[in-house]
C-alpha cells in the first residue's frame, strides 16, 4: 500500500430494513402463493436479490442460492437456531424432534441415536423390510389404482415392523390418520387446539401416538430387539447415558412420521417419473432382474447406482421439504445486509434445485445428471440439499435410501406401470410433497 492510500475495505453493511420487502396480500401476505407453488413463490422473490423479506404468518427473511444454503446450514459460527426456526411450526405436535434441537442438546441426542443407525442395525432393518414389501405388493390388484395411498400404507407397515417391531392390525388406519393430522397441524392457521380445527386434531393425534409408544417402552427396555424402538431404548453414549422415556417417545413419533411421510413422497415421485419415462423404468427393471433374489440384501444396495440416480432426481424435482426455517441466534450478515438476532430466516431447497446456473435444463427429468461423468450436484457443496446439511443433516438419510431401493427392487420385478397419455401429476408441495389426486396409474403384472 502506497503512502497516503486507503486500504481496500469492503463496503459497509446495509441495515436490515434496506433488504427488499415483498408484502403480498393484506393479512396473509405471500402465504397463498407459497402454499400453491413454493418454487414460483421463490422465483418471485429472486428478482429482488438473494436476500428478500416477505410475509406469511410473520415476516421472514428468505436467503436464496447454494451460498445461502451453506451459510445457514453449515453454520460453524452458531449464527442460527434450528429450534428457533422450527418451534412455531412443529412444537405442539412434535416436541423433542431432533431436527428442532440446538447444541449441546442436539449433539448429545444425535450421539446416542447414532447407535440405532449403525451398520449392524441397518442390515437387520433391510432384512426385516423384504417380507413386508413382498406381502404388500402381492395384494395389489392389476389394473387402475391410485399409487399414493398404496405406497403410504406400505411405508407405514415397514415403519411399524422395522421401527416398532410390530405388525399393524386394526391400529394401521388410526396411526396413518394420526400422522396426517400431526403433519397438517404444522400449517394450521389457528395455532391453538380448538376443536374441530387442525391444531386440535394434531394435538389429539399426538396424544394417542404418545400413549401407544409409552405402553411398549417397558418391554423394549427389558430385552434388546432388532427394531429401532428397542435400539433407542437400549442406546447409550460413551458415558453410559441413555434416553429418558419421554425422549424415546418424542424421537419415535418424529422418526415414524419422517420415515412414513417423506419416504412415501420420494417413492411416489419416482413412480410418477418412471411412468412418464418408461425407458428409465425398463433400465431399472433390468438392473433389478439381474439380481437372483426377490428381496434386496444389504450387500446389494451399493450396486443400485441407476436407482439412486432416479431417486436423487426425484428428490431434486420434488424435495419433501421445500423450505427449511431457522432463527438468527446472533447478529450476522449475508449478501451485504445486516441480519439482527431474532430474525426468522428461511432457505429454499426447491429453488436451488431448479437453478439453471447449476442444473442443465433444470425442469427436465434427467437422472444421469447425478452420474459420476456429470455430477451436477457437486458443482457446489450445497447445490443439492433434500436432506438438509451441516450438523442437522438428516440422521435417517441412509435408512431412507435403503428403504426406497428395497421397495423399488420388488416393485420393478413384480409390476410394470403407466399413466394416461398427457397426464401431469398435480402436486401439493407443502407441508410435505404429495400428489393431489393420489397418482392414478395402471398396473400390469410381469
Amino acid at each position: 500500500m502506497t503512502a497516503g492510500s486507503l486500504p481496500n475495505l469492503p463496503p459497509p453493511l446495509l441495515p436490515y430494513d434496506r433488504i427488499p420487502l415483498v408484502k403480498g396480500l393484506p393479512l396473509v401476505g405471500n402465504l397463498p402463493k407459497f402454499l400453491r407453488d413454493p418454487l414460483a413463490n421463490a422465483r418471485s422473490l429472486e428478482v429482488h436479490g438473494n436476500a428478500v423479506r416477505s410475509r406469511t404468518f410473520f415476516e421472514t427473511l428468505t436467503l436464496l442460492g447454494p451460498e445461502a444454503n451453506q451459510f445457514v446450514l453449515h453454520d460453524r459460527d452458531g449464527n442460527f437456531s434450528s429450534r428457533g426456526g422450527w418451534t412455531y411450526w412443529i412444537d405442539a405436535v412434535f416436541p423433542g424432534a431432533i431436527m428442532a434441537m440446538d447444541d449441546p442438546q442436539h449433539r448429545h441426542h444425535r450421539r446416542i441415536m447414532q447407535g440405532a443407525f449403525k451398520r449392524a442395525a441397518m442390515e437387520r432393518y433391510v432384512q426385516a423390510m423384504g417380507p413386508v414389501i413382498e406381502q404388500a405388493l402381492a395384494g395389489w390388484p392389476a389394473g387402475p389404482m391410485r399409487m399414493f395411498p398404496r405406497l403410504k400404507a406400505l411405508t407405514l407397515d415397514i415403519a411399524a415392523r422395522v421401527f416398532m417391531g410390530m405388525a399393524l392390525g386394526p391400529e394401521a388406519d388410526r396411526m396413518n390418520r394420526a400422522f396426517i393430522d400431526t403433519v397438517e397441524a404444522s400449517l394450521a392457521l389457528l395455532r391453538r387446539p380448538v376443536p374441530p380445527f387442525a391444531m386440535w386434531r394434531g394435538v389429539r393425534a399426538r396424544r394417542w401416538l404418545a400413549t401407544l409408544m409409552r405402553s411398549r417402552i417397558a418391554g423394549k427396555r427389558a430385552a434388546e430387539g432388532p427394531d429401532l424402538f428397542s435400539q433407542l431404548c437400549q442406546a447409550r453414549d460413551e458415558d453410559g447415558e441413555r434416553f429418558s422415556d419421554d425422549e424415546v417417545v418424542d424421537h419415535m413419533i418424529f422418526l415414524m412420521m419422517a420415515a412414513h411421510d417423506t419416504t412415501t413422497s420420494a417413492l411416489t415421485t419416482m413412480v410418477y417419473c418412471l411412468a412418464r419415462h418408461p425407458e428409465w423404468q425398463e433400465r431399472l427393471r433390468a438392473d433389478a432382474q439381474a439380481l437372483p433374489a426377490d428381496h434386496l440384501a444389504f450387500a446389494d444396495l451399493a450396486g443400485r447406482e441407476r436407482t439412486e440416480w432416479v431417486m436423487k432426481e426425484a428428490l431434486r424435482l420434488y424435495p419433501p421439504l421445500t423450505s427449511i426455517p431457522r432463527k438468527a441466534a446472533r447478529d450476522c450478515s449475508f449478501g451485504g445486509y445486516r441480519i439482527p438476532k431474532g430474525t426468522p430466516v428461511g432457505i429454499s431447497p426447491i429453488h436451488t434445485h431448479h437453478m439453471p446456473s447449476i442444473w442443465t435444463n433444470p425442469h427436465d427429468f434427467d437422472p444421469e445428471r447425478f452420474a459420476p461423468e456429470r455430477a451436477e450436484h457437486k458443482r457446489h457443496a450445497y447445490a443439492y440439499v433434500p436432506f438438509g446439511g451441516g450438523a442437522h443433516l438428516c440422521i435417517g438419510q441412509h435408512f431412507a435410501d435403503m428403504e426406497v431401493k428395497s421397495v423399488m427392487h420388488q416393485l420393478l420385478r413384480r409390476w410394470r406401470w403407466r399413466v394416461a397419455d398427457g397426464y401431469r401429476m398435480p402436486y401439493q408441495l407443502v407441508p410435505i410433497a404429495k400428489p393431489r389426486d393420489g397418482l392414478p396409474v395402471v398396473l400390469e403384472a410381469l
